[in-house]
């Protein structure tokens, strides 16, 4: 007995022994930031060095002799970006390395759904899972200032607060496989022409708020890493900026995470030490020829930041936190043993592409109900346009994607309509038949040689005597399309395409036409085309979402989360004469552009002066139509930290089951500062059964009837009167309740 106890003593002493021997970084029962700090304790300067940089074109380094693995990062605001060479930016040749392509996100801005946001970001996360990637490098939420900027389909449209709501999900969804979102680009970034050169100028109200509150939102929900952008502000690049990284990120808002600068963005030693940037990606230096072994050695936060250490010129402090940032990313995603695996191209993210394009497309204009397609007793679909052929994940910048698949627009039409109408094809027009990018390849031969109006002759031919005619065109990603590192040279559509559409309308009164785009486009035949159709860049299951809809099979629902003008002019940005800037005068490569539309932006500059847009901000129609009832209020007089509660029956009087988007917008009718005629605070989609009825409540804050004091720095409510408006767009308002703050 004294044998077995003195044993069972001695395994209790060893587990203790054992338990004892594991170092608080490696403790997985112990708090991140207990673990953060042990690692940080054992870590040399060399060490802390290594990992605040780039070792890769998409990798940091680790610490192998404490066991702490490398940081694997990779583009993909709309899928995994395929793997490249170690130090180029051609590819690796994998063949396990496909993805499945998600919608752009303008696309996802315009379901205005946040149950569809998080299904994106969980089956992107999983994807970026599978393929070991520890950091994504996305979502996008720069604001849509200009329909020129050539990486708008990035983005989530012209509104803080859509865009707010609506990347959030994204962000939890994505982070909760391990994964950490990479907010981008941080901030002012709205034009591609110039990017790396603009200084952009903008007081203060605008920048909280139009151009920050998407930042701050996803802050607040804890996103894990942000991304500096290429431009400046204050004549400091923003990715290493002191008053936007330091003075509000950091401070203001309290951010615990990693800044992560663009690839390139970085430019100075001692700014990077010192306002605000924690990891150095991709900046352009040659290191062989300055005598170290690789060019990553020679970055502004390698090798140079080493040597003023050690020389005594700056302290350690700040490499201690960037170190520490770097390290509580590490844990929250790559040393989480408990992350799950992941899938790729499985079946759900199919389905879930599928759904996430179907609940985005907008139905712009249906004159005559033309859709849904009615097929008895027709049999003959005519499909015109390049855009229904030519593949769209390929190109567009560092969204471009090797997808496992990708369906056009006439392969889902065909396979839709197999069985009961002929589908005949005729090009319309010839744009950009270049299939590659940075070695990854469409296989598409897009060569053709005839004349414009030989192509419009053969569109006409197969058109005049069909049932439907769908056209499919809009833009690509092209250089000055939507197209990173280049804007678009007009609002028109480019390749002839007005006088194809033109030459359809003229003898076929069932046109069809469907753009495929990510920005707004001019449309001078609106007036000729029946039913449009705003398709977006949908993904590996584009042609599919598009037939559903097409065909009724789902009911549109998706609503624009960006204005659509009529001319250029229409625009804030454009009217004031501030794009794309003004090239400074003392021999430096520099442009100031200057926000002197302030706040009004999109559909506030529009609502100001009185503008009627070609399709207003939240527009979208539906195969039903939707009966707003009265809406009433809670209270008609409160204190400003009081709740107001809104509330609105909607009703289906059609005969089909649909999705309506309620918008509520608020209107401060007495207030000291110039406001916008209105402002979205809220939204809600429904879906209805026909003849149902769903009262639709929204609540009212602080600060939903704020506006930013740049006198006084803070959020301000000025006493007096207020109007609540629900409506079905920014244009279309149904109801409308006035209340009064004390």
């Amino acid at each position: 007995m004294k044998l077995k106890s003195l044993l069972l003593s001695c395994s209790f002493a060893a587990v203790l022994t054992a338990q004892a021997a594991v170092p608080v970084y490696l403790d997985r029962s112990k708090p991140i930031e207990d673990r953060v700090e042990d690692a940080l304790s054992r870590m040399t300067t060399e060490e802390k060095i290594a990992i605040i940089h780039a070792q890769s074109k998409f990798s940091s380094a680790g610490v192998p002799r404490l066991g702490i693995p490398e940081l694997w990062t990779d583009d993909g605001p709309h899928g995994v970006r395929p793997e490249v060479l170690w130090d180029e930016w051609d590819q690796a040749g994998w063949t396990n390395d496909s993805c499945i392509a998600f919608p752009a996100l303008t696309a996802l801005a315009a379901t205005w759904d946040r149950d569809v946001s998080r299904l994106y970001g969980k089956s992107l996360g999983e994807e970026a899972r599978y393929r070991k990637k520890d950091v994504l490098l996305g979502p996008g939420v720069n604001i849509y200032r200009t329909p020129l900027n050539g990486r708008n389909f990035e983005y989530m449209g012209e509104d803080p607060y859509l865009a707010a709501k609506m990347v959030v999900p994204y962000i939890k969804g994505l982070q909760s496989n391990g994964v950490a979102a990479c907010l981008k680009h941080f901030a002012l970034n709205n034009n591609e022409v110039n990017r790396h050169t603009s200084n952009v100028i903008v007081d203060d109200r605008a920048l909280y708020e139009i151009y920050l509150p998407a930042f701050k939102e996803a802050v607040d929900s804890g996103v894990w890493s942000v991304m500096g952008a290429y431009n400046l502000y204050k004549d400091q690049h923003l990715c290493h900026n002191r008053y936007i990284l330091n003075d509000i990120l950091k401070g203001e808002w309290g951010f615990d995470g990693a800044v992560i600068s663009d690839w390139g963005g970085t430019h100075d030693t001692e700014q990077a030490i010192y306002n605000g940037l924690d990891l150095e990606f991709g900046s352009w230096t040659d290191g062989l020829s300055q005598g170290t072994n690789n060019a990553y050695d020679n970055y502004y936060l390698a090798m140079p930041y080493l040597k003023l250490i050690k020389a005594g010129k700056v302290g350690t402090k700040e490499l201690d936190e960037k170190a520490r940032r770097v390290l509580r990313l590490m844990y929250r995603t790559v040393m989480d043993n408990n992350r799950p695996y992941g899938s790729l191209c499985s079946p759900e993210h199919s389905e879930a592409a599928r759904h996430i394009g179907e609940e985005g497309i907008v139905l712009l204009a249906n004159r005559g109900n033309v859709l849904p397609m009615k097929l008895d007793g027709r049999k003959k679909v005519a499909v015109i346009g390049e855009n229904a052929i030519k593949m769209m994940t390929v190109g567009g910048g560092s969204s471009s994607l090797k997808a496992r698949y990708e369906i056009s627009p006439l392969d889902g039409l065909r396979k839709r309509l197999a069985g009961k109408a002929d589908v005949v094809y005729a090009r319309g027009y010839v744009g950009d038949t270049t299939g590659e990018y940075n070695g990854v390849t469409t296989g598409q031969n897009l060569a053709d040689d005839r004349t414009p109006e030989q192509l419009i002759a053969e569109a006409v031919d197969v058109a005049k005597d069909a049932d439907y005619v769908i056209f499919v065109g809009g833009l690509n990603k092209d250089n000055h399309q939507d197209c990173e590192d280049s804007d678009r040279a007009g609002l028109e559509l480019p390749y002839n395409q007005d006088a194809v559409i033109e030459a359809l309308a003229a003898v076929n009164p069932n046109l069809v036409v469907v753009n495929i785009s990510g920005n707004a486009v001019a449309m001078p035949w609106v007036d000729k085309v029946p039913a449009i159709v705003q398709a977006w860049f949908l993904g590996s299951e584009g042609g599919n979402a598009l037939a559903s809809v097409l065909t009724g099979d789902v009911n549109p629902s998706g609503k624009l989360p960006m204005t659509f003008p009529a001319r250029l002019s229409d625009v804030g940005a454009h009217a004031v004469g501030q794009y794309p800037g003004t090239p400074r005068n003392d021999g430096s490569n520099i442009v100031d552009i200057e926000y002197r539309e302030g706040i009004f932006v999109g559909y506030r500059w529009a609502d100001k002066n009185k503008i009627q847009p070609l399709f207003p901000f939240g527009h979208g129609l539906s195969y039903t139509t939707f009966d707003y009832g009265k809406a009433t209020i809670d209270k008609t007089e409160g204190s400003a930290d009081d709740v107001f509660t809104v509330s609105i029956p909607v009703t289906n009087t059609g005969d089909r089951a649909g999705r309506e988007i309620v918008q509520l917008y608020v209107s401060d009718l007495k207030t000291t500062l110039p406001r916008p005629v209105k402002e979205l605070k809220g939204f809600k989609k429904i879906s209805l059964e026909p003849g149902q009825t769903e009262t639709v409540t929204f609540e009212i804050s602080r600060d939903d009837l704020s506006y930013f004091d740049a006198d006084k720095h803070a959020w301000v409510v000025d006493p007096g009167k207020f109007e609540a408006l629900v409506g079905a767009s920014s244009r279309d308002i149904r109801s409308k309740v006035a209340f009064k703050v004390k």
